[in-house]
């Protein structure tokens, strides 16, 4: 499971139309979309830089996740994604390492991304997101 690069770095905000002012207006960072996450319950700015790309989210109900996490800790840095080709096969080598996975089965995007968390207890504090993305045709 080596992992491909850096898919993006998110950080929880109160307001996605408040934090672009720092990240689009401040920064320069383009806006590349807003998306409105039923699943999630986030909306999320996907701003990017080099190949990546920085995701502001916001959770708009007071019993998502996101919500539960800024309420504990405050806005800042959410989690790492580290995109891999095979979810599968990093899971399963995740689990073997002895590491705990919050996502057991991988989720799937709207644009097909399939994606899982695992557990910042085993990473060191960090909530780290792998992303497989769907291969490009030309």
């Amino acid at each position: 499971m080596a992992p491909i690069k850096i898919n993006h770095i998110a950080v929880v905000v109160e307001d996605v139309n408040t934090a672009l002012k720092f990240w689009q207006d401040a920064l320069g960072l383009p806006l590349q979309h807003v998306e409105h996450n039923e699943g999630e319950e986030v909306d999320i700015a996907f701003l990017p830089v080099g190949e990546g790309e920085v995701e502001l989210i916001a959770p708009f109900t007071e019993t998502s996740g996101v919500a539960k996490y800024l309420a504990k800790k405050g806005a800042g840095l959410h989690h790492l994604c580290l995109e891999v080709e095979d979810i599968e096969a990093a899971f399963a080598q995740i689990k073997s390492a002895g590491a705990e996975l919050i996502t057991e089965t991988p989720k799937t995007r709207p644009d097909g991304t399939r994606y899982g968390f695992v557990h910042p207890k085993s990473t060191g504090g960090v909530l780290l997101e792998l992303y497989q993305t769907v291969k490009q045709t030309a």
